[in-house]
């Protein structure tokens, strides 16, 4: 049971982290004053138009490494579980359960009035996943080249 625990924990904690995410008070109404506040104190004043930029931008980067970091929790948890199974089948599972919360999350948004259910998140939350998951190949594949030899 430990075992268990320690393997899928973590992905049961971030799926966690994106309900909360995703409700009325994390729409993008509800963070541009905080972030903006903060923004200001740090860099100055910002006019409206720019931080409208600045904030969509900041909004996407979080999609992108949340739910790459999600993939790679993910990966860990099916690496833990299905060790011999290699890298290629473990990150396509990865990607999957990612594939699977980000579609979750976009339809859950879609009947919030704040928020907006967009194909095009999905697929940001994919590549974050994608990228971090290549990231971690290639990082993998020069540390431990023989760790990989199923997967190459």
């Amino acid at each position: 049971m430990r075992f268990w625990i320690r393997a899928w924990m973590p992905v049961f904690l971030a799926i966690c982290v994106i309900v909360m995410e995703s409700t009325a008070y994390f729409g993008a109404d509800q963070t541009s004053g905080p972030l903006r506040w903060v923004w200001e104190h740090i860099f100055g004043r910002v006019s409206d138009e720019r931080w409208q930029l600045f904030h969509h931008v900041v909004r996407k980067t979080g999609h992108f490494v949340g739910y790459g970091t999600m993939g790679l929790l993910w990966l860990r948890a099916w690496w833990l579980s299905l060790p011999r199974a290699g890298f290629l089948r473990n990150a396509t599972l990865a990607l999957l359960g990612t594939a699977l919360v980000a579609s979750s999350d976009e339809f859950h948004q879609s009947f919030l009035p704040n928020r907006t259910g967009v194909p095009s998140d999905v697929l940001l939350d994919c590549c974050g996943a994608v990228v971090l998951l290549l990231i971690t190949y290639l990082c993998i594949r020069l540390r431990w080249p023989n760790r990989l030899s199923k997967a190459a």
